[in-house]
């Protein structure tokens, strides 16, 4: 892989053009992490169709800028069969960023 400099944010993939679509999610359209992951799966689905897209496995650092604390999940594996919201929210107390619909 090529290095990746930054100033603002960065995106990188396996696939070029599915960086430029994140980069440009970033750049032109004033979007966020989530938004540049959402093109970016939509443009891997079309250049890599193995690849596990949206739903799929996952590995993500959450920046708490309420904490000023960085947190890694891994998604990697099935999630448990009695996973619920709550249950999430109990594990992760006073972070207002856990949602759910």
């Amino acid at each position: 892989r090529s290095p990746v400099l930054c100033t603002h944010g960065c995106v990188s993939t396996s696939q070029p053009l599915a960086s430029s679509v994140g980069l440009r999610v970033l750049r032109d359209r004033g979007g966020n992490a989530a938004d540049a992951s959402i093109a970016i799966a939509a443009a891997l689905a079309v250049t890599e169709p193995c690849s596990t897209g949206l739903g799929g496995d996952m590995f993500a650092l959450h920046y708490s800028s309420k904490s000023k604390s960085v947190t890694a999940t891994n998604g990697s594996g099935r999630s448990p069969g009695k996973l619920t919201l709550d249950v999430v929210r109990n594990d992760c107390p006073g972070d207002d960023d856990v949602e759910g619909g």
